[in-house]
């Protein structure tokens, strides 16, 4: 062989052995809001599916499934579930605060951490997500220490990971009364380590964007540092915004958060969605019904709202 045979030979040979980062392909996900303002809103959670069902989407996240006012009953926990099952498109659940922390026994007194626990058993019981086109999902329950929080799950498309983490409207279920915040506190260990988990994976793997799903909103562009809030309450989210905000600065890719409403579980009715950046970090607040996102590698944003059509917004 000559020497210049030999020459482009190790040239190819370098840049095949080359590190290349993963560009993401384009797609499309759904994200349904909160829908349950009282028991009759299932009818939008259902028309919302449907809708959802028509359109090319990788896959669609709920965002809870009853409302605070409807009971937290073993019953409609089945009946949600059996909704979401039937569903066409994979559905991922992000857990909303009115599915567990909103609950009370018969005599008033708070049910959250055993219906938290009975939420789990019905909705999180393997790794696959709901509806005919099966999402095969990574729970942090695979981790010893961590084997209660299956909600938090993480899965890949077109080179994006996507993740969701429990942390409910209103306030991150922080609570002010003495010795009554141990899911408070156990949960904000859970999900700083998971949060650690996702972004080292996602840096790792050298993916081009890590979207986070949640019910409360953290309020990551408030630029606020400090454990009390505006109103001088302590803030139930400001270790998770800090810790979002930190593993964003040196990601580099893309980070969007989307959520539900600031002040309940769920998006302001008639809202339009749209996603505010700053620097790499992107905040979505979806409304009420389902809101449609694109992925687009050819946008320096990555992250896109789509314009639904009059014909799919009905």
């Amino acid at each position: 062989m000559t020497p210049l045979l030999l020459a482009g030979l190790a040239m190819l040979i370098a840049v095949q052995a080359a590190p290349v980062r993963a560009q993401p392909e384009a797609l499309s996900f759904g994200v349904i809001g909160h829908a349950f303002r009282k028991s009759a809103d299932e009818a939008l959670l259902r028309q919302s599916i449907v809708e959802t069902d028509a359109d090319n989407l990788g896959f669609v996240v709920v965002n809870g499934v009853k409302s605070a006012d409807e009971p937290c009953t073993d019953a409609l926990y089945e009946q949600r579930l059996a909704l979401l099952s039937r569903a066409k498109n994979g559905v991922v659940l992000s857990l909303a605060g009115s599915d567990w922390a909103d609950c009370k026994r018969d005599n008033g007194r708070p049910a959250a951490m055993e219906r938290l626990t009975r939420v789990r058993d019905v909705y999180f019981q393997d790794e696959m997500s709901f509806g005919d086109t099966r999402l095969i999902l990574t729970r942090q329950s695979t981790t010893t220490k961590f084997r209660s929080y299956a909600e938090n799950a993480r899965w890949e498309m077109g080179k994006i990971v996507f993740a969701t983490i429990n942390l409910p409207a209103p306030n991150n279920h922080y609570l002010t009364d003495a010795g009554r915040n141990g899911e408070f506190e156990d949960r904000l260990i859970a999900n700083r380590y998971w949060l650690e988990r996702v972004f080292t994976f996602a840096a790792r793997e050298k993916r081009a964007g890590i979207v986070l799903f949640c019910d409360g909103n953290p309020a990551l562009h408030s630029g606020r540092t400090s454990t009390r809030g505006p109103d001088g309450a302590r803030d139930g989210f400001v270790e998770m915004r800090r810790q979002i905000v930190k593993h964003a600065a040196t990601f580099p890719g893309k980070v969007l958060l989307v959520h539900g409403g600031s002040g309940s579980s769920g998006g302001k009715q008639g809202k339009p969605a749209a996603i505010a950046w700053k620097g790499n970090l992107g905040d979505l607040e979806v409304a009420d019904g389902w809101t449609k996102v694109n992925v687009r590698p050819a946008s320096p944003a990555l992250f896109e709202v789509a314009e639904r059509t009059k014909a799919a917004a009905r």
